[in-house]
């Protein structure tokens, strides 16, 4: 063995005594940025998850409260971790877009079913055989949902909603139907296709407190847009005055990307405070 050899074997014993000290050294431990509840529900018969997100005062400031942002697809591989970043991100006190506020995602056990209402249109019961279960959705959201994180959590009166696609659809019908349920409404590229668009002819009931309504679609083809367009109009003409209604066509997003530019853009329109 020539010295060339003995320094390259010994610069190679010293690399890897080195980094089997820096791997004794090294600690890790999972990041947490909320919790993960399941409970039975009665009403759906079955388990469901609620993905938790508690901003990052809410264990040290055990007094205050905060306002609850309730998100459909709401599963850890859907859109909870960026919209539960988007909301941390938001609350910050130099961006000052949103108030400090706990994240509930909703985790899907089958959308087709909780999202959409009973449909006359043949192809939609084709394409969706599980269809029909909206009205038991809402009802588990208002009498298991609600309650369940008034129970367990500082909160306070403010309730948002955010809808997407089907989201979108099922948020528009709690809108229509049961307004009461949330305060600000965040609708995103609304499926109101759905069932030859018969809740786009439905009347909304009346509102009895103040809402904030957002509508937004991206670039997804004339249907999505022209029935989101719709809805916006129907409000806008049609609707009672106690509410801000806001729309937004996000002409560089399709259907695939849509959700987080226009949550942004809704928590600037809704909640944005004066500087």
């Amino acid at each position: 063995m020539n010295l060339k050899h003995i320094l390259l074997y010994i610069c190679t014993f010293f690399i890897f005594t080195s980094l089997s000290a820096q791997e004794k050294n090294i600690q890790k431990q999972a990041i947490t940025i909320g919790e993960s509840v399941t409970f039975q529900s009665s009403i759906l018969n079955e388990k469901r998850t609620l993905n938790i997100y508690l901003p990052e005062s809410y264990s040290k400031e055990t007094t205050k409260k905060y306002p609850v942002i309730y998100l459909l697809d709401g599963s850890m591989d859907e859109d909870f971790i960026h919209i539960a970043g988007l909301v941390q991100f938001g609350s910050f006190s130099w961006i000052n877009m949103v108030p400090e506020s706990i994240v509930v995602g909703i985790s899907n056990v089958d959308r087709k079913r909780d999202f959409t209402y009973p449909t006359n249109n043949k192809k939609d019961k084709e394409d969706f055989p599980t269809t029909g279960g909206s009205a038991k959705f809402i009802l588990a959201l208002e009498k298991e949902v609600q309650p369940l994180i008034a129970k367990n959590y500082r909160i306070t009166n403010t309730k948002t909603l955010i809808g997407q696609s089907l989201g979108g659809l099922v948020a528009t019908e709690i809108l229509f139907k049961k307004p009461q349920l949330f305060d600000n409404y965040i609708i995103v590229s609304p499926s109101l296709w759905w069932d030859d668009e018969s809740l786009l002819k439905a009347t909304p009931a009346a509102f009895q407190q103040k809402k904030s309504i957002f509508i937004a679609v991206g670039k997804e083809g004339p249907i999505m847009e022209r029935v989101a367009k719709e809805l916006y109009y129907k409000l806008n003409i049609e609707g009672e005055k106690n509410y801000t209604l806001n729309f937004k066509f996000l002409e560089a997003q399709d259907h695939g990307d849509t959700l987080h530019l226009a949550t942004y853009h809704a928590f600037e329109a809704i909640f944005k405070k004066d500087k």
